[in-house]
């Protein structure tokens, strides 16, 4: 299989190993990784103009604080109940056209949307259905886009693979949010949504330009159903793959949704203003930006991949307590960076580790499963939000951070094959 795969990258992709000598870079020498690459961006930088675009034009037509929560759980709504399904849509189906006929709904709907803004015709539920449609889509094209990895690049560079693609989602996390903004003051919201639907005319042509292996036959000899009951069943009876789902999930639900407390800490805690809340916002993601250039760079050199999987989910845990004690802007600041690297680092740690251990016919509906954590989040902002109106938020973060660290020590000791899995 190895060896297979080895031999399709490098009739597929072209290395240009002259022109990315740093060890930062070296997965973009493969052709078609960077035809990947570049439509993630461009992917993830649409996402973000069009959530800056609908989170403003939601609170202009309403004032409704609960509509703007409301709109950011149904945008995750669609890991859980269609991103199943979707996994085993990447299994069966011809991976390239999956891709480009979900690419044509995500065109179609952008520049419908830009439209009905600019006519002055938008009404809210305009926007309810947009972020459903958009969401279904991404549910659809993400976990094919994740299976494809391992496809364009060698074993050996799927480390720096997966953290440069971190690296680009979170680039995008930082700039398009910004851009986002500017957009809207300048053009107003209809050219977001233009600008969004040119990002995903480019994804479309990149698709058209890559080198898509062919689905294995595997899947299609049973019904769509028995590749979903399959799936979960992989999962179920390979600890490995359980616990390494489990340690994604855990984060997810406990501790990334202390960034939803923020304007908490801003005025009660730390008693800044405004601008504070914005730095304090972004600092996790200057972290993580930071982690990926970092493990991209060091990816060849780090073969314990599961020892610092765990010790990264643990050092999250532990910095967010740390941060829930602190009382001066700047440290928390320094913290919060911190705690945005460690974030990243158990993330792109989790992804290399499913993507090597997962069997390729089977990698779309696992890696559609994984992606539950994001329809997840919701329900984690819930829980820190209630818990913190009760004890609040100091204690709040303090207790996520701990629910984290004892439950990371319980799936290590209960599957101890996890602390030495490699890369």
């Amino acid at each position: 299989m190895e060896e297979q795969l080895t031999e399709s990258v490098a009739t597929s992709s072209q290395a240009l190993p002259k022109r990315f000598q740093f060890r930062t870079f070296s997965s973009l020498g493969y052709l078609d990784y960077r035809y990947l690459w570049t439509g993630t961006l461009m992917m993830s930088a649409g996402q973000w103009v069009q959530q800056v675009a609908l989170g403003w034009l939601v609170y202009e037509l309403t004032g409704s604080s609960v509509l703007l929560g409301l709109l950011n759980g149904l945008r995750a709504l669609p890991f859980l109940v269609t991103g199943p399904i979707a996994g085993v849509a990447a299994d069966r189906m011809d991976r390239r056209q999956l891709m480009l006929r979900t690419q044509y709904v995500l065109i179609g709907t952008a520049f419908l949307m830009g439209t009905l803004v600019a006519s002055g015709w938008l009404q809210v539920w305009h926007i309810f259905v947009f972020t459903l449609i958009t969401g279904i889509g991404w549910s659809f094209s993400e976990p094919v886009r994740q299976s494809l990895i391992p496809s364009v690049v060698p074993k050996a560079e799927l480390a720096n693979a997966i953290a440069l693609n971190s690296a680009g989602f979170n680039l995008m996390k930082v700039l398009g949010p910004a851009l986002g903004g500017v957009m809207i003051a300048v053009f107003g919201a209809a050219g977001n949504f233009w600008v969004q639907g040119a990002a995903y005319v480019v994804v479309l042509w990149m698709i058209q330009l890559m080198h898509v292996p062919p689905t294995h036959a595997n899947a299609l000899r049973a019904s769509a159903m028995a590749n979903l009951k399959e799936g979960f069943a992989y999962v179920r009876s390979t600890p490995t793959v359980l616990a390494l789902m489990i340690l994604a999930y855990v984060p997810r639900i406990f501790a990334v949704p202390y960034q939803t407390l923020m304007p908490v800490f801003q005025k009660d805690v730390l008693q800044v203003g405004p601008e504070g809340l914005g730095l304090l916002m972004a600092a996790p993601g200057l972290g993580a930006v930071l982690a990926v250039l970092t493990l991209a760079s060091i990816s060849s050199r780090v073969k314990r991949q599961g020892l610092m999987l765990i010790a990264s989910t643990i050092m999250l845990g532990l910095s967010l307590i740390l941060f829930s004690q602190i009382t001066s802007f700047h440290l928390a600041l320094i913290v919060l960076v911190i705690a945005g690297a460690f974030q990243m680092v158990f993330l792109a740690s989790t992804s290399t580790m499913l993507q090597l251990i997962v069997p390729d016919e089977l990698r779309g509906r696992v890696m559609s499963l994984y992606m539950l954590d994001r329809g997840l989040m919701p329900a984690g902002a819930l829980f820190a939000g209630v818990i913190a109106h009760v004890i609040g938020a100091p204690l709040t973060v303090t207790s996520m951070g701990a629910i984290v660290v004892v439950l990371t020590l319980l799936v290590a000791w209960r599957v101890p094959h996890i602390r030495t899995l490699e890369s």
